[in-house]
């Protein structure tokens, strides 16, 4: 399958030992020749907006977008309607827009979890990195088949979409997460 934005990232089961991408999904929101953006879908954190920016009441989870930049927040969402300057991923995704407008939507409860995620830092490659990691068996690249993103399952995303590669992939999917464990 072609890389392209709106695709999935699913990492392989030989990263194991990479701390940063082991077992995650990325949502990749940008793929040129010259780099690739995409954020983790299925790493929440401990925090929420209202922890990180006090001035907005709302209590929606943060998630670890990736190991690039993380003292900066980015958002993808499905509300280009109400957010200026939004930048279409596929499918109804979009990514950014305008900040003080979501913040008013924010601190309105004009928005609920199923419209928006919230990521400090990103997942980024520079030109023909992320090639490489394809060649090095690193990834696989997956359909965005879920009805909406922001409403799944994050603890078994990762499990679901090798269960659905199938093959060899089923052993991995079921795999303890820590192997010390075993």
């Amino acid at each position: 399958m072609k890389l392209t934005k709106g695709k999935l990232l699913i990492a392989e089961p030989a990263i194991l030992n990479d701390s940063s991408f082991n077992r995650a999904i990325i949502l990749l929101t940008e793929h040129t020749t010259n780099n690739s953006v995409g954020f983790i879908l299925n790493r929440p954190l401990e925090y929420t907006v209202n922890d990180l920016l006090p001035e907005i009441n709302c209590n929606f989870p943060i998630y670890q977008g990736g190991p690039v930049e993380q003292d900066n927040l980015y958002f993808v969402h499905r509300i280009p309607q109400l957010l200026q300057d939004s930048v279409e991923v596929a499918n109804g995704i979009f990514w950014g827009g305008d900040f003080e407008s979501l913040k008013d939507l924010l601190n309105s409860g004009a928005l609920n979890t199923s419209d928006i995620r919230f990521f400090l830092g990103y997942s980024g490659w520079e030109k023909e990195q992320l090639n490489e990691e394809m060649n090095q068996n690193s990834w696989f690249v997956g359909e965005n088949d879920f009805e909406n993103i922001f409403s799944m399952d994050d603890e078994n995303l990762w499990k679901n979409k090798l269960l659905q590669k199938g093959g060899n992939y089923k052993l991995w999917a079921n795999a303890p997460s820590d192997f010390n464990l075993n």
